[in-house]
C-alpha cells in the first residue's frame, strides 16, 4: 500500500478546512534536558476497519508522540486505544518483538470536547538521573505508527484524530536533499534522514526508546546525521554537555566526546564554545591507562566491562581481547590527533606539542606491535594472531594505515563484507569511500541480504533499527538513529561535500560515484547551502553552487581516458592524484567542472 505523507503547510490547510476552527499548532516547549522540541499535530494517511467495532488508523511513519481525539458532541462511554509500531495480520501487534513498542489505554468520552490519550509511563526509560525526560505537560510519548480504536461512536472521521508528534522545534526538512540514479539508495536516504529527525524528540540524542539514555557513540553518529540533513548544531551541543555530566562506561565511548567536540569546531568554527569545555575534555584521553610505549592498556576488569569493540557482542567478528588491543588504540590515536588540533585552535601550544608527540610515539608502537607484515593486516592485539574486521576497519578509517598498505587493507575489508554492526558500519564505509572503494561501499549499503539498509527499507520500517535484524539483537528497538549512517555518508562521499577548515570557510568537493550514473543534492552549512549535481559517463561533469564566503578544493574522478579538466568550458590547471583530477586553484560561486578527453 502506498501512503501520501503531507507537509506541515498542507496539513495546516487541510486541518483548518475540516476542523471547524481548531488550528494545527506547534506546541513549543523546551525539553527538560536539552534543545527546544515541539509537538506537531499530524493527520492520518489512512483509516480502515480492522474488525467489528475496531478502526485502524495509520499515520504513515513512526513518530514519538501521543494522540489527540475530538469525539462527537454527544459521545459517551469508554473507548480502548492501542498504540503500535508493528502490524501483524492487519492489526496492531500486541506482542511485538524485543523493545518494539505497544501500549493499550482506556479513555472516557463523556463530557469532553477533546482529549489527549497517552500511554502509561515506562519505568525503564523515565528512571532518573540517567533517562532523559520530555516535558511533563505533554503527557507520555512513545513511538508508534498505527493506533486501533475500539468502541468509537459512529464512523471515525479524519478530522477527529491527530497524532501529536515530537520533533526538534527548528528542524528544516528543506535544508537538505539527495537523489541519485539508484532508486534504492534514494529510499535509504529518505529512511535515514527521517530517522535523524524522528529521534530528536527528547531535545538531546538518546538511544531510541528502550532506555532514553544518551550514549557517546550514538550521539556522534546523530550529530553527523543532523549536520547533513538539517544543519542544526544546538542539539549536539546539549547532548555533549549532558554526556559530560552523565558519561557512560565503554572505553571507546570516551574518545567519541573528542570526536564530537572536533566535529562541532569544524562545523561552526566556534572556539568560544570549545574553550569552555577544553579542560574537561582532556580526561577523555584516558591517559592513566597509557603504558611506557604510548599505547592504551586494558586491565582484566576493563576487558570484561569496558572494552566494547562493537555491539551487540555477536557483531565482533570473533575479535580476541588482549591487554593491548588494536581497536582501543586506534581510538586512542585518533583522539590524540584531534586533541592536538583542538589545542592549536585554542592556542594551547604546549598541549598541542605534547599531544602530537604522544600520538607519534604511540603510532610507531601501534605499527610495530599490532601490524602483521606477512599478512598485510592488523592483529586484534598483542598476543594473538587473529585478524578481525574491526582490527582493520578502525585503523583505516582513522588514517593510521601506512600509505602503501591502505589499498590492500581496504580491498580485504570490502571483500569481507558487513561483518560488523550498524554502528561500526559508519567507520567501515568511511574507510572504504576514502580509499577508492566506493563501488563496494555502495554495494554493502544496498546488499540483498539481512545486513544492509536495503533490508531495513524492504522490511517496511520508517526509522532505522538498533541492529541489522531482530535475530542479531533480539531485544533491539526500531527507533535507533545510530543505524542511520547513510544520512551523513551519502552527502559526504557520494556528493563529496565536507568542510576542510572550521566553519566551512573552505570546503572539499570530491564525489565518489562508484557505479552510479548521476547524483544531486543540497548540503546545509552555516554559510548557506551547497548545491551539487554530477553525471558520470565518458567524462565526469560536476555542477556546483557555493554560498558566499566559501571556497572549495575540487577533485573529480579522472576516468581512464581523460587528459585534463575544464571549468565553465575553459581548460584550467589541474594535476592527477591517483584516480582523481585535482584543480590547482580553489573555486567559488556557481560553476561547471568537467573532465576532458
Amino acid at each position: 500500500m502506498k501512503y501520501r505523507l503531507l507537509s506541515v503547510d498542507r496539513l495546516f490547510r487541510q486541518w483548518a478546512r475540516v476542523a471547524a476552527g481548531v488550528l494545527l499548532t506547534f506546541v513549543a516547549a523546551p525539553s527538560v534536558q536539552g534543545a527546544p522540541v515541539s509537538l506537531v499535530r499530524q493527520s492520518p494517511v489512512n483509516i480502515s476497519k480492522a474488525a467489528p467495532g475496531v478502526v485502524l488508523v495509520d499515520f504513515g511513519r513512526v513518530a514519538f508522540g501521543n494522540l489527540l481525539l475530538i469525539p462527537p458532541a454527544d459521545a459517551t462511554g469508554k473507548i480502548t486505544v492501542r498504540f503500535g509500531e508493528d502490524l501483524k495480520d492487519g492489526r496492531v501487534n500486541r506482542h511485538p518483538p524485543g523493545s518494539v513498542r505497544y501500549a493499550q489505554v482506556e479513555a472516557t468520552l463523556e463530557g469532553t470536547n477533546s482529549l489527549i490519550v497517552a500511554p502509561p509511563a515506562d519505568k525503564r526509560n523515565t528512571t532518573q538521573p540517567a533517562a532523559v525526560l520530555t516535558p511533563p505537560d505533554w503527557g507520555v510519548v512513545l513511538p508508534f505508527r498505527w493506533i486501533e480504536i475500539e468502541g468509537w461512536p459512529g464512523k471515525l472521521r479524519p478530522d477527529q484524530v491527530r497524532r501529536r508528534a515530537a520533533f526538534a522545534s527548528h528542524w528544516d526538512d528543506a535544508a537538505s536533499a539527495f537523489h541519485c540514479s539508484d532508486e534504492m539508495l534514494n529510499r535509504i536516504w529518505d529512511l535515514c534522514k527521517y530517522s535523524i529527525k524522528a529521534t530528536t524528540f527528547a531535545g538531546v540524542y538518546v538511544d531510541g526508546d528502550r532506555e532514553r539514555i544518551s550514549y557517546e557513540a550514538d550521539a556522534y553518529l546523530n550529530q553527523l546525521g543532523q549536520y547533513y540533513t538539517d544543519g542544526g548544531v544546538q542539539m549536539a551541543r546539549d547532548t555533549f554537555d549532558r554526556l559530560m555530566a552523565h558519561p557512560t562506561w565503554p572505553t571507546e565511548w570516551a574518545p567519541h566526546m573528542i570526536f564530537m567536540a572536533y566535529a562541532d569546531w569544524m562545523e561552526t568554527g566556534d572556539t568560544n564554545w570549545l574553550a569552555q569545555r577544553y579542560a574537561e575534555l582532556k580526561a577523555k584521553l584516558q591517559m592513566d591507562r597509557v603504558g611506557a610505549d604510548g599505547l592504551l592498556t586494558s586491565s582484566d576488569a576493563k576487558i570484561k566491562w569496558g572494552d566494547l569493540v562493537d555491539w551487540p557482542a555477536g557483531e565482533r567478528d570473533g575479535f580476541v581481547f588482549t591487554h593491548v588491543d588494536t581497536v582501543e588504540n586506534a581510538f586512542h590515536l585518533r583522539a590524540l590527533a584531534l586533541m592536538a588540533e583542538l589545542a592549536r585552535a585554542l592556542h594551547q601550544n604546549a598541549d598541542a606539542a605534547k599531544y602530537s608527540a604522544d600520538e607519534q610515539a604511540a603510532r610507531d608502537s601501534f605499527q610495530e606491535k599490532l601490524f602483521a607484515p606477512a599478512l598485510g593486516l592488523y592483529r586484534d592485539g598483542e598476543g594473538t594472531d587473529h585478524t578481525s574486521l574491526h582490527a582493520n576497519l578502525f585503523p583505516l578509517a582513522f588514517g593510521l594505515v601506512p600509505a602503501n598498505d591502505r589499498a590492500p587493507v581496504a580491498q580485504w575489508l570490502a571483500d569481507r563484507g558487513m561483518a560488523c554492526s550498524v554502528y561500526a558500519a559508519q567507520y567501515l564505509l568511511e574507510g572504504l569511500f576514502e580509499n577508492d572503494e566506493a563501488t563496494k561501499a555502495l554495494a554493502l549499503i544496498t546488499a540483498p541480504d539481512d545486513r544492509s539498509w536495503r533490508h531495513m527499507v524492504e522490511s517496511g520500517t520508517t526509522i532505522t533499527w538498533e541492529a541489522w535484524d531482530q535475530r542479531y539483537k533480539p531485544n533491539q528497538d526500531w527507533t535507533h538513529a545510530w543505524g542511520a549512517a547513510p544520512a551523513n555518508l551519502l552527502p559526504r562521499f557520494v556528493l563529496g561535500v565536507q568542510p576542510l577548515t572550521p566553519g566551512w570557510k573552505r570546503a572539499q568537493i570530491r564525489p565518489h560515484p562508484g557505479s552510479l550514473k548521476s547524483a544531486e543534492g543540497k548540503i546545509p552549512t552555516p554559510l548557506g547551502p551547497v548545491l551539487v549535481r554530477w553525471k558520470n559517463g565518458g567524462t565526469f561533469k560536476l555542477s556546483v553552487t557555493l554560498p558566499p564566503g566559501m571556497s572549495a578544493q575540487v577533485q573529480v574522478p579522472a576516468g581512464e581516458k581523460t587528459t585534463g579538466v575544464q571549468v565553465n568550458g575553459r581548460p584550467v590547471s589541474g594535476h592527477r592524484v591517483g584516480r582523481w583530477w585535482s584543480l590547482d586553484e580553489d573555486v567559488t560561486g556557481t560553476l561547471v567542472i568537467e573532465t576532458r578527453q
